[in-house]
């Protein structure tokens, strides 16, 4: 029978390690921290982005999410606008600064990925565990109401 508690000890260390060494060396390479450029990256890639956004893109709290944005605002890497649709939230843009930035460190990002999922695991491999992960993950995600 398979171990459950090692299957999920296995998963939560990998993660640490894996986010412990990719946030060392954007740290490192471009003072930026994994969890500022997994901001950056939903705020890049989400049209009339808000601070709720970031938050469910990835799973943390609004709060978490707002003090996030505030750390960018504060480093020049985003600026907040008012939200022509809502006036009680506010629209979040990368700064030229927040683009160069994401540029820059966005493919180091991408290749500590490959170092440390596509070289260990083959395609198919790789292509199961994603499928796997999604699948626990969105079993795990409260539906929304």
């Amino acid at each position: 029978m398979l171990d459950l508690r090692r299957v999920f000890d296995d998963l939560v260390r990998f993660e640490t390690i894996v986010w412990n060494a990719i946030d060392a060396r954007l740290q490192r390479e471009f003072g930026v921290s994994l969890g500022s450029l997994n901001a950056m990256l939903v705020i890049a890639s989400t049209p009339l982005c808000r601070v709720q956004d970031i938050a469910h893109a990835v799973a943390i709290t609004v709060g978490g999410a707002s003090q996030a944005v505030d750390r960018l605002e504060a480093a020049g890497q985003c600026v907040r606008r008012p939200n022509p649709l809502d006036r009680r939230s506010s629209i979040i843009a990368l700064t030229p600064a927040g683009q160069d930035l994401l540029k820059d460190a966005g493919p180091v990002f991408d290749q500590a990925l490959e170092t440390f999922l596509s070289a260990p695991l083959s395609e198919r491999s790789l292509g199961q565990l994603a499928a796997a992960l999604a699948t626990v993950r969105g079993a795990a995600t409260p539906a929304e109401t």
